[in-house]
């Protein structure tokens, strides 16, 4: 086989992956069976058991010396043909698709939570404002639990590497109910990334590659664990946004810890409101009323935390993730995240907090 045909092969792959994903999406019962619940939990355990106990990111150092590299490699093959140029990124790009879905996007394209857990999509306005108002009565008992004080903001007294270990619980637990939401061999980590994950807008990510829950340690204490339980959710195989917001809400509710229901609660609410807002101003005001000033201005904290890094950057990296995730079976895109909301109203239909 001639050089050039050779140079044409992993681009030609890269096209075969991406028809194999169109089609594979139609059978998502085939990727739960096959991929997430039998290649997946193999290749994430080895993974955690060889790079959980180490105490850095492993995956942010990967990612580092790959951009350097990248780098090095644009200047040096920088008077190198076009069409050189090319099928040697498309190669590379064929590569690193085959690595991030083998390792773990796969996920995406497994069966929807709320089939799992037969759970109901719709709901009305009236739902929303009537489970609003639950969760308000809620954050704000546990809120005045932990304070003594309707107008006191929470503090969170933990270190970061104790949330970390709490979350534990809160899985174990949750275990006892959904057996499928068992959570072994912990690999949570700081990120080394956190000041540029600030400024894109994220609170943390999972590193595809290396299974570790990447946390951005800059962010406000008092919802850290929500974060945390957030990216552990992904780390067990589930790829939707909304899904993982629910899976981490129950994780903290079901945690004996108190800071920990008060980030799943404080967080839940939050969204609800501005799911409101969205809909009816006026609403949204009279429901304003009715939480603690302490709850609140834990939002202020948070309001003004991400203020600070308020630039274009932000903006630009969440359009492209918005794509990202449209691209992988999220059509809300960066809106899925909110989505959570339908699981949170229909899952507590017949159910008390």
């Amino acid at each position: 086989m001639s050089k050039l045909k050779h140079n044409y092969i992993l681009p030609l792959f890269l096209l075969f992956q991406i028809l194999f994903l169109k089609i594979i999406a139609f059978f998502p019962e085939i990727v739960e069976r096959f991929y997430s619940n039998g290649i997946y939990p193999i290749i994430s355990k080895a993974l955690r058991t060889i790079l959980g106990p180490i105490p850095f990111s492993v995956g942010d150092i990967l990612y580092g010396i790959l951009i350097v590299y990248c780098i090095y490699w644009l200047y040096k093959n920088w008077k190198t043909s076009w069409k050189q140029k090319g099928l040697a990124i498309l190669s590379f790009l064929s590569v690193f698709y085959f690595l991030f879905h083998f390792f773990w996007a796969m996920n995406y394209y497994r069966e929807p939570l709320f089939e799992k857990m037969n759970i109901r999509k719709e709901y009305s306005d009236n739902d929303l404002i009537v489970f609003t108002e639950k969760l308000i009565q809620k954050t704000n008992e546990i809120q005045f639990e932990i304070t003594k004080n309707k107008n006191n903001k929470v503090v969170n007294p933990y270190t970061q590497e104790v949330v970390f270990d709490l979350t534990e619980n809160g899985y174990d637990n949750l275990t006892k109910q959904y057996p499928f939401f068992k959570y072994s061999i912990p690999s949570r980590k700081k990120s080394l990334f956190s000041l540029p994950l600030t400024y894109m807008g994220f609170g943390g990510y999972l590193n595809p590659f290396t299974n570790e829950a990447q946390v951005n340690y800059k962010l406000p204490m008092y919802g850290f664990p929500a974060v945390v339980t957030h990216e552990m959710a992904h780390q067990m195989g589930y790829g939707s946004e909304s899904e993982c917001n629910f899976i981490g809400f129950l994780a903290c509710i079901k945690n004996d810890d108190l800071y920990f229901q008060y980030a799943a609660y404080s967080n839940a609410l939050r969204y609800c409101l501005s799911n409101i807002a969205q809909k009816n101003e006026a609403t949204f005001d009279q429901l304003k009323k009715k939480i603690n000033r302490g709850v609140l201005k834990n939002y202020k904290e948070s309001e003004v935390f991400w203020e600070q890094y308020d630039t274009i950057i932000d903006k630009g990296f969440h359009a492209f993730y918005d794509q990202y995730l449209k691209a992988n079976q999220q059509q809300e895109g960066i809106e899925s995240y909110s989505k959570f909301v339908d699981l949170l109203i229909n899952y507590y239909r017949n159910r008390s907090f």
